[in-house]
This record gives structure tokens, C-alpha cells and sequence, in this order.
């Protein structure tokens, strides 16, 4: 059932009254970037979003993607889907002017993205990742290959994917055996199979460069010997024609639980001629470019089934009719009361609220830090938001998305047995969202990457630039009544966030082992604190719009309500993971493998 909603007033909400858009973009050097501009823009975006690509959504589900005669085909409309998208000139809104784009900030290109991708997430997938195809060329090709590929890209003519995964070599990437030989005109023939490859075949666009890890001869074992090449479908001459099929082809398409109308592919790479993307051995650390990206858009992954989970079971609370309530007659008019005026529906409604505009704001935060990591013309406050960027990422990625599928199941629950079958479409919802925890690293490859590498890594220097803003923040609550309970929850978090990290470090000193089994809950606890620090970032900007006229007063007596209830009944989760995390290794690892 279609009656998707892009949620306007909230992304206005985040961008221009919670983090000052305007001020932002003024400030990296995109003055005309105001309110109204910027409205009017998602508002085309969005009625595209309702009008084109959500009625695909079930289609797409329900057909999936045809291999035929090593050709893969889309669901019926997504082509003609993605020649609307080319030819409004959505691609090429954050991509370079040099090359043909629109210059405009990342930031903006990432909300597209949740706006075009919360109705058809499979859908959106063919465009996002060629996104991050172009990023990786832009920063890390010779100037050839960005004349090459990236005007193609840009305009959507052409699309990318990254190609990392191996039958043996998943998170583990140093297993993998793809090979990479030098030609004598300096090309590569790259010989391997890859799986998992999101939208790795297609007939949207007429041809696909794909960012490819392969290894050289003599190469350094492990992730020290992996290298990066471009490699197209198509070979081209120097002006963009097509010239001949590459040896690249699809061997199949994976059977999965949801996302049918992607077409993740497994990949042959027989011979196929590509070139080497920055330097040699570096493949790894260059290809973080096009995954950390990547992970932004997996935690978009989450929000988009969060919210479209929310928007549905809502409007079914409101308009079911069952039992009457508790404390007295709500709907006299009818044979019951819609089952919203219950406590246990307003507990699953409201703390889908809290995740979903909560994860919209970790999103939006960690996107202006990127902002101002790359446009800002003050070098320190690159580097701090370099920094704070670094540790975000994979709390942003990791808790997003499992707390997004934690909220598109509490709207399929909240819909009973018909959250159950196709018809509403919350059964779709949940399958599309399961992979979001899995993709670019699951959450224990990125609680790994917070706790061992940023955290324990810097001996805990990698906190402090996000936990000084946070207690700067807290701050200018001072003597604000209202907020004092927050502020003092968070404020004794913030403090806690410190001590846990340094009692977890004096541990693993001890048995390494410590940290993997502190690692999840770890990122957990983290992603609830950095939701508090926004949330009350929220709380006080409503009341602030409150202490004045305001048109629409619901919205933020709306936001009051959600944040008192996080702070209620979700932030107290972080107890119960301290007290896990301060459990120690032992009871993980004591069993044996064979006992269990």
C-alpha cells in the first residue's frame, strides 16, 4: 500500500533550525544556498520520491531483477525511472563543476539520497553507488581518468559499483585473490570472481565502471599488497563512444531476502582490461574514500525503513479500531478506539519517533562534518571535523542501522498480523532493511573499528574533539530549568563515555580479548550518547521557537515529547551495557568451540 510521505518539515527542521544550513553553507562558500532555495529543491525531489519511485517500490519487490542471456534486466519502470532522475539532473548536484556537475555540498547530495531512497531503496541503490564510484575517482585518479569518467558519471549516463568481496574474503579483505597483471600500454588484466555486488549489472545506463581490489604479482601479502583499477563494462575511446565489451561479465544474481529490485551480482572478471587507481599497494586505504561514503549511505539504509516503517504503522494506529481504552470511551462514535489512544502501540510509535528523527539527526551531522572536513577554509577546523568525522563514522553506520531495523520491526508489530502480509508492505520493509547492518562492515567490524582502532587505537585522543563539543554544549543549558534534567543525564554520560573507554583500555591490556567482547556494546552505548547530545540540541531549539509565534506550535511540542521519552525509556539502555561491557571476556570465551 502506497501513501509514502517525504517528511519535509522535518529534514527543514534539522538542516535550517537545529544546524543553522544557511550560517553552514555561507560558510563553505555556498551563500545562495538559502531556505526557500533549498526547499524548493527537495520539494521536486520529493514528489518524484511519491509520485515515481515509491509506486515501484512493490513492483520492484515482487519481479526482481532477470539474468537472461548474461543480460540482467530491472523491474518493469525502473528504467524509465532513472532516464527521469538523468534528465532533472539529479546526479550531478554534489559532483565537480570541472567534470560536470553542480558543485553544490555533499551534505545536500546525501539528503537526495534518503529523499529518493526512503520509498525504493532498491531503487536508489544504482544511483547512490555510483556516487561513490565518482568520489573515489575525483580523489584519487590521474586527470585522464577523470576526463574519462567522470562527465559520464556525473550526468548518469554512466554507473558505478565497488567491487570488494570474495567467496573467501569478506570482512577479511587480505584473503582475497583477484589478480592484477601489468599489459605493456600500461593497463592491468584482472583476473577474479566477486559476490555481493550491489547494482553490479543492469539496463539503466549504457555502461558501468566498476572500482575493483586486485592484487599485483610479488604483491605484500594481506591488506598491504591490494591494489585499485577502474574497470568498465564497456571499453571506450578517448571522447566517451563505446567501443567494445570489456571481459567482464555476470555470472548470476544472488537469491536474498529483500532489496529484490537490486541487482546484486556476482562478477567474472576474465582477463578484463582496467587501470590502476592511485598507487600501488595503497588499494585498501584509497577504496576507504568510496566505503566511508558508502557507510553514510548504509545508515541512510536504516533511517529510510525507519521511517517509512513509522509513517505506515502510524497512520494505522490512528485509523484501526480496537478495544476501548483504558482510562474511558475516546471514540464514541464508533464500535471501539483506534488502537493509538494505547500505551503499548504509543511505546512502539514513540520510540520509533526518537530513532527515526534521531537517526535523521546523526545522519545530517556527520554529513556537515564532512562538509566542512573538505570546504571549510580554516585548517583547524578541517582537522577537527576530520577528526570528529573519523570516530562518527561507524557509529553512524553501525547504531543507525540497527537502530533502524530495531524500528521498521516495531512498525511491523505494531500492525499485528497484518504487519504480517504483503498487502500494507511493512513485511517488505523489514526484509529490505535487514541487509543494512551487513553492508560496508557489519556492526562488529565497525564496533571494532570505533573501540580498537579510534579509541584504544589513540588511547582515547580520538574522543575528546566530539566529547568537548558535546560539554561545550552543555554549557549554554546552564540555568535553563527546563533542560536541567537532560543536561544533567547526559553531562553524567558524557564524564562515563571517558572513564568506560580507560576501564576498557586497562583491561585488554591484560586479555586482548577484551575488547572484541566490549566492542558492540560499546558502539551502542556510544550511538545513544551522541542521539542524547542531539536530541537535547532538539529540546532546546523547540523551546526556543516555542518562547515565539510559530505557525505550526504541534510540531515542536511534538519534539518535547520524543526527547523526554528518550531520555526516559531509551538512554537508560546505556546502564544495562555498561554493566555487559564491565562483565568482561570471560563469560564469552570460557565455553569451548566444540561445547557449544
Amino acid at each position: 500500500m502506497n501513501n509514502y510521505q517525504t517528511p519535509l518539515r522535518d529534514i527543514d527542521f534539522t538542516l535550517f533550525e537545529l544546524f543553522n544550513y544557511a550560517d553552514h553553507c555561507r560558510a563553505i562558500g555556498h551563500a545562495a544556498l538559502d531556505r526557500e532555495l533549498t526547499k524548493a529543491f527537495f520539494g521536486e525531489a520529493a514528489r518524484f520520491a511519491e509520485q515515481v519511485l515509491a509506486p515501484l517500490s512493490a513492483v520492484g519487490d515482487e519481479q526482481g531483477c532477470q539474468l537472461r542471456d548474461g543480460k540482467v534486466f530491472t523491474p518493469a519502470g525502473f528504467k524509465e525511472a532513472y532516464a527521469q532522475y538523468c534528465a532533472a539532473g539529479w546526479p550531478t548536484l554534489s559532483r565537480s563543476s570541472v567534470y560536470g556537475g553542480q558543485g553544490l555540498p555533499q551534505s545536500l547530495g546525501v539528503i537526495l539520497s534518503e529523499i529518493l531512497g526512503t520509498p525504493n531503496w532498491s531503487w536508489g541503490m544504482y544511483a547512490g553507488l555510483s556516487q561513490g564510484a565518482m568520489h573515489t575517482i575525483e580523489t584519487h585518479g590521474t586527470e585522464a581518468q577523470k576526463q574519462q569518467y567522470l562527465p559520464a558519471l556525473i550526468s548518469g549516463h554512466w554507473t558505478g559499483t565497488m567491487c570488494l568481496t570474495e567467496a573467501q574474503a569478506g570482512s577479511d579483505l587480505g584473503l582475497l585473490t583477484t589478480r592484477a597483471e601489468l599489459q605493456t600500454d600500461d593497463s592491468y588484466h584482472i583476473t577474479g570472481t566477486k559476490i555481493f555486488i550491489s547494482s553490479g549489472d543492469h539496463d539503466l545506463a549504457d555502461n558501468i565502471v566498476h572500482i575493483v581490489l586486485a592484487r599485483l604479482p610479488g604483491a605484500p601479502a594481506g591488506t598491504k599488497g591490494i591494489s585499485l583499477f577502474v574497470v568498465p563494462k564497456f571499453l571506450t575511446a578517448a571522447d566517451g563512444a563505446i567501443v567494445s565489451a570489456n571481459a567482464v561479465s555476470c555470472g548470476s544474481l544472488e537469491r536474498k531476502m529483500g532489496i529484490h529490485g537490486n541487482a546484486t551480482c556476482v562478477l567474472n572478471f576474465d582477463g578484463a582490461k582496467g587501470w590502476l587507481l592511485g598507487e600501488v599497494n595503497k588499494g585498501l586505504n584509497h577504496m576507504f574514500t568510496f566505503m566511508n561514503l558508502a557507510r553514510i549511505g548504509s545508515a541512510l539504509h536504516g533511517l529510510a525503513h525507519a521511517e517509512l516503517g513509522y509513517q505506515k504503522s502510524r497512520r494505522y494506529a490512528r485509523e484501526r479500531l480496537q478495544m476501548r481504552s483504558a482510562t474511558g470511551v475516546k471514540n464514541p462514535e464508533g464500535a471501539a478506539d483506534p488502537i493509538i489512544v494505547h500505551p503499548d502501540v504509543r511505546r512502539m510509535l514513540l520510540t520509533q519517533k526518537s530513532l527515526v528523527e534521531g537517526i535523521r539527526m546523526l545522519c545530517y551531522y556527520a554529513n556537515i562534518k564532512m562538509d566542512i572536513s573538505q570546504h571549510s577554509n580554516d585548517s583547524s577546523e578541517r582537522q577537527q571535523a576530520t577528526d570528529q568525522l573519523s570516530l562518527l563514522t561507524p557509529i553512524v553506520k553501525a547504531f543507525s542501522t540497527e537502530a533502524g531495523f530495531e524500528s521498521a520491526n516495531l512498525a511491523l508489530q505494531c500492525l499485528g498480523g497484518h504487519g504480517y502480509i504483503r498487502e500494507w508492505g511493512l513485511e517488505q520493509n523489514l526484509r529490505d532493511c535487514r541487509i543494512a547492518t551487513l553492508y560496508e562492515g557489519t556492526t562488529g567490524i565497525q564496533a571494532l573499528d570505533l573501540l580498537g582502532r579510534k579509541v584504544l587505537g589513540s588511547e582515547g585522543k580520538a574522543l575528546s574533539p566530539l566529547v568537548d563539543e558535546i560539554d561545550a554544549f552543555l554549557a549554554t543549558c546552564v540555568g535553563n530549568e527546563q533542560l536541567a534534567a537532560h543536561v544533567a543525564q547526559l553531562a553524567t554520560l558524557s564524564q562515563e563515555w571517558r572513564q568506560l573507554s580507560v576501564n576498557i583500555a586497562d583491561r585488554a591490556e591484560r586479555n586482548a580479548d577484551e575488547t572484541g567482547a566490549a566492542a558492540v556494546d560499546y558502539l551502542m552505548y556510544s550511538g545513544y550518547l551522541v542521539l542524547a547530545f542531539l536530541w537535547l540540541k532538539a529540546e532546546k531549539t523547540s523551546l526556543e521557537q516555542l518562547a515565539q509565534p510559530v505557525s505550526d506550535p504541534g510540531f515542536y511540542r511534538a519534539k518535547l515529547a520524543a526527547a523526554d521519552f528518550y531520555f526516559a525509556r531509551l538512554l537508560p539502555r546505556t546502564i544495562s551495557l555498561v554493566r555487559a561491557i564491565e562483565s568482561g571476556a570471560d563469560n564469552l570465551m570460557n565455553l569451548a568451540s566444540d561445547e557449544f
